[in-house]
């Protein structure tokens, strides 16, 4: 059988250093500026140097008027809160346990991209919702079911067409080789041959320059690591977890969740009871 081109998970992943420069550069939410002295400062050294040492200074703008207000809202309703609660700071990707008066913890994350996504007539907005969520449920070692909108992006990333596999489909491929489905499992079948053969689970399926969606409640659609060692569960697929991607915590980097460093998300976890309102701004 010819062998079947697979990308591994990972390789989507290894973009991403690439996707956040771009982000950066053209981030519309949130932007960094650079208080300096006028330019018709005399002595190009000197104006150099106090450029260097200039502080820098996050600068909050905002899409539209209706964007300002919401944002107004929900940090009103943030700051008339009481009792033991989490709050975020979207725009400035930060973090905030407090009980009372008393702030427990302060800590760093990575918020929503603020990027939108475009195929087959349907559009995605990776942004982090404002409002007020509820920590629903927490566990540990989580695995992450992607939806359709990350194959989508493999897909768009790499020039290939994008397939959803049905559960008991039987697909043909080119060379006769037939891509289906048993139970949990999806896996191949070679011309000729009725033994079924399970693909390996760490890579994306790949067939004919296709990329493959494999059915939700396959071993396919799970994958281990890509939420690190804890997980808060807000609801509505939000999350407050970790992450094997560190440096991207302090930037817009997510699809809509809020990313930790392993030391703060293990803390959130032991710390952060179930039921605690958490405030996002």
């Amino acid at each position: 059988m010819r062998r079947a081109l697979r990308l591994l998970l990972g390789l989507t992943l290894l973009a991403i250093p690439t996707t956040l420069r771009a982000q950066l550069a053209a981030q519309s939410a949130d932007t960094l500026a650079v208080a300096s002295d006028s330019a018709d400062e005399p002595g190009l050294v000197r104006s150099i140097a106090s450029k260097i040492a200039a502080p820098v200074r996050f600068v909050r703008s905002f899409r539209s008027g209706s964007d300002r207000a919401g944002y107004a809202e929900a940090r009103a309703v943030a700051e008339r809160a009481t009792g033991y609660r989490v709050v975020v700071d979207i725009g400035d990707h930060r973090l905030y346990v407090i009980d009372g008066s008393d702030t427990l913890r302060r800590a760093p994350v990575a918020t929503a991209s603020n990027a939108t996504l475009h195929y087959g007539g349907k559009t995605w907005r990776f942004k982090t919702p404002r409002g007020v969520r509820t920590v629903l449920a927490k566990d540990t070692e989580p695995t992450w079911n992607p939806p359709e909108w990350h194959y989508v992006e493999v897909a768009t990333e790499n020039g290939i067409a994008l397939r959803h596999l049905e559960r008991g489909q039987v697909v043909r491929l080119r060379d006769g080789t037939r891509l289906t489905t048993r139970g949990d499992e999806v896996g191949i079948i070679q011309p000729g041959e009725t033994r079924f053969v399970p693909l390996v689970l760490d890579e994306h399926i790949v067939f004919d320059n296709t990329l493959f969606i494999p059915p939700e409640g396959t071993k396919h659609r799970s994958v281990p690591g890509e939420l690190g060692h804890y997980r808060l569960k807000l609801g509505d697929g939000y999350q407050i977890h970790g992450t094997p991607f560190q440096k991207s915590i302090g930037t817009s980097a997510s699809h809509g969740c809020i990313r930790m460093t392993d030391e703060d998300i293990e803390w959130m976890y032991k710390n952060v009871p179930v039921g605690t309102k958490v405030y996002l701004y």
